[in-house]
């Protein structure tokens, strides 16, 4: 674990949000008279936490420097953090990303044994992607899951940019609002423990400006980690619904790169994937942004 620059002001808006959300029933506090608004009080949190109250409020104020591990673990068993949330938690406050790389590029170098794994999986649909959820390369079935990838503008090949701002990507979800969530949550865990990238900026402004979805999501603060085995259903306009379970796989822990994978959920999907990589078979078996692939891969 590395530490890395905090951010106080973020950290102060994650632990306001987060103490609305506890009531003093879930710590075993009694209600006593009425609240003008919801959750815990202040004085609660540091009550609980064993910490001074003006130095909590100075906490969520983004005026508290240096907060211990100790009093970072309190506060966290207070608020009843998940392990993704209490990660988080720790990440703004300065402490543990594990990065101990430089600034990534903003696009990651496709090699031979990616494109070979690409390969491999079909018709199960996969992809490449880095930290900030661009995608560099995908197979056949990935490509022509919402739509033609390759239709798309490279500069907007980013799964999160196209499933909030693209019809054609939103429509493909049949469960929209579980999917877009969850994908803000992850999004704002990503950008904690892989800030030094330097695609976010232009990720989040834009996203803020077109997408008031996403903004609502992004206000709740809501934190998600990568949970194996996640259901996800699209509707695809080749072949129909198809039930997947979403996997990641790490290719670059470090940097963030990983591939994600779509594998069927019933002997429909699989049916139905397999029918939809048939349909598309005359195209190649891959395909890749301009300017990612390994010189070993080009010669």
């Amino acid at each position: 674990m590395t530490s890395t620059a905090p951010d106080h002001k973020a950290l102060g808006a994650f632990l306001r949000e987060r103490r609305g959300r506890v009531t003093p029933a879930d710590v075993g506090l009694p209600q006593v008279g009425r609240r003008r608004t919801p959750g815990l009080r202040r004085e609660e949190v540091a009550q609980l936490a064993g910490v001074g109250v003006t130095w909590y409020t100075w906490l969520e104020q983004g005026r508290a420097s240096h907060p211990s591990d100790q009093v970072l673990d309190a506060v966290a068993r207070t608020l009843r953090l998940r392990p993704e949330e209490r990660r988080h938690l720790m990440i703004l406050a300065g402490r543990a990303a594990d990065t101990g790389v430089d600034a990534p590029n903003p696009l990651m170098e496709v090699r031979p044994e990616h494109i070979a794994l690409l390969e491999r999986l079909l018709p199960f649909p996969a992809a490449l992607q880095t930290a900030t959820y661009d995608l560099v390369a995908a197979n056949r079935t990935y490509r022509f899951l919402f739509g033609d990838l390759d239709s798309v503008d490279p500069a907007d090949r980013n799964c999160a940019w196209l499933l909030f701002t693209n019809h054609e990507w939103r429509d493909s979800l049949v469960e929209p609002e579980v999917v877009l969530r969850d994908l803000a949550g992850r999004l704002r865990a990503r950008e904690a423990e892989f800030r030094q990238h330097p695609r976010w900026s232009g990720l989040l402004g834009g996203l803020r400006e077109h997408s008031p979805e996403f903004v609502r999501y992004w206000d709740e603060h809501d934190v998600r980690g990568d949970r194996p085995g996640q259901l996800r259903r699209y509707q695809s306009s080749r072949v129909g619904q198809l039930d997947t379970v979403f996997q990641s796989l790490w290719l670059d822990r470090e940097r963030g790169e990983r591939v994600v994978v779509l594998t069927p959920a019933d002997a429909d999907s699989a049916r139905r994937l397999e029918r939809l990589d048939s349909l598309v078979g005359a195209a190649p078996a891959w395909t890749a942004r301009d300017g990612v692939l390994a010189d070993a891969l080009i010669g």
